[in-house]
């Protein structure tokens, strides 16, 4: 990739994940001169690392039930996914020679399963188009004559850009470059910027030593997650999720991060009982229970007429005491509702993804910051959040996309003005 860097460029996009690639490629297509700056060596690091289990892509979820994924910004992501939705997305990874599949869960994946292709094909394209690509430029705001700045490893470079698209992600993978340290920039020119939060996280529960060296890694499948949201109305969930050294987390945990962490803020813990035995209602479970144990240990009673051994035994000795155990109705409850008291959620350096960000009040429709015209925002960096599946990275492509074309459009009302 490029190491030079000009003084001045049509279009600057800071970040090169899929949102600032996606601006960068919407751009040039209209014919505007695009450079792309990238803090770390190569672009697209957090992609090719959120794929390498398998690339799930989008999801294949029909709308408006896709939108909803969004919570208190359905409307607004709803409307970035009116130019770009999974259906899109699929298309547009067709065009760079990418099948794809949906798999049982309705996650989509390239028919590899693999990010790196994808990527590899895409900068190959976009190259080929004219995108400059410049890497080890960490952006470190603007001068007093609005030059963006970069710490290279030439020293700190100015650029002067008619217009920018700032797709620099969240706080959960400083490693990769998504470190947040953008939010205090903004915040000194006058854009309002939510705290950024952990989110697809998980939390600390504060187990005992003797469960948490015994058990941490084991996995919790299946379970029911019960749970109440702010208004006090129950829910459930099936899943799977893992107990960890501090607590608890894995896919179902992910699904429930934002109302758990925001019940935590406003109450100071977050309640979530797990039903150890689904599938058997309680009073067949009292029953079951209830036979004759004879010489038998309470281990292997509630292995023969529960199917709860490992680790889901231990996390009942973990809540209630052996003279609870004791009582059949007691565990009988316990196996169908055990109570998990959640302290906090795990540090957002650990977390998939991020909350917060820049409100999206503070853009316009085209995702132009209103503090500072000729600025786009794109991506994990806006105030928004949603389930892992393939809803996250389909946010991330249709901000970009809607970015780029506000972008293309204010360079051409200048032009024209």
């Amino acid at each position: 990739m490029s190491s030079s860097t000009p003084s001045t460029t049509a279009l600057a996009i800071v970040g090169g994940g899929p949102a600032g690639l996606m601006a960068a490629e919407v751009a040039r297509a209209a014919g505007v001169e695009v450079d792309v700056f990238e803090a770390k060596g190569s672009v697209g690091r957090k992609f090719l690392i959120a794929g390498k289990g398998g690339l799930n892509l989008t999801h294949g979820e029909p709308r408006p039930a896709f939108d909803a994924r969004y919570g208190g910004r359905a409307r607004e992501v709803g409307e970035w996914l009116d130019d770009l939705d999974a259906d899109g997305l699929r298309e547009w990874a067709r065009g760079l020679g990418v099948d794809t599949y949906v798999g049982t869960s309705g996650r989509v994946f390239p028919m590899d399963r693999k990010a790196a292709p994808l990527l590899r094909g895409w900068v190959r394209r976009l190259r080929e188009d004219g995108v400059r690509f410049h890497v080890q430029h960490r952006w470190l705001g603007w001068d007093d004559d609005g030059a963006l700045r970069f710490d290279t490893p030439d020293g700190v470079r100015s650029v002067h850009a008619g217009a920018t698209v700032l797709a620099l992600g969240g706080g959960s993978w400083p490693e990769l470059g998504s470190d947040g340290a953008w939010a205090d920039v903004l915040r000194q020119r006058g854009v309002d910027v939510a705290p950024l939060l952990p989110s697809n996280c998980g939390f600390d529960i504060g187990w005992s030593e003797h469960f948490a060296t015994r058990h941490a890694g084991a996995p919790l499948k299946p379970v029911i997650a019960h749970w109440h949201d702010a208004e006090g109305r129950p829910h459930e969930l099936q899943g799977e999720c893992v107990v960890t050294r501090t607590g608890i987390e894995g896919s179902l945990v992910y699904a429930l991060s934002a109302t758990l962490r925001d019940t935590i803020a406003a109450r100071g813990e977050a309640l979530l009982e797990l039903d150890l035995a689904p599938g058997r209602e309680l009073h067949r479970l009292h029953e079951d229970l209830s036979r004759p144990r004879g010489g038998r240990s309470l281990s292997e009673h509630l292995r023969r007429h529960a199917g709860i051994t490992g680790v889901k035994a231990a996390l009942l000795y973990e809540v209630i005491d052996r003279d609870a155990m004791a009582d059949i109705q007691t565990l009988s409850r316990t196996i169908k509702r055990l109570p998990l008291r959640l302290q906090r959620a795990r540090p957002i350096e650990e977390a998939i993804s991020s909350a917060g960000g820049v409100r999206l009040e503070a853009l316009d429709d085209a995702l132009m910051l209103r503090a500072l015209p000729g600025t786009f925002c794109a991506g994990e960096m806006l105030d928004w959040e949603a389930p892992t599946g393939g809803y996250l990275l389909t946010a991330c492509f249709a901000a970009g996309l809607r970015a780029g074309h506000g972008a293309v459009a204010w360079l051409r009302g200048r032009t024209a003005g």
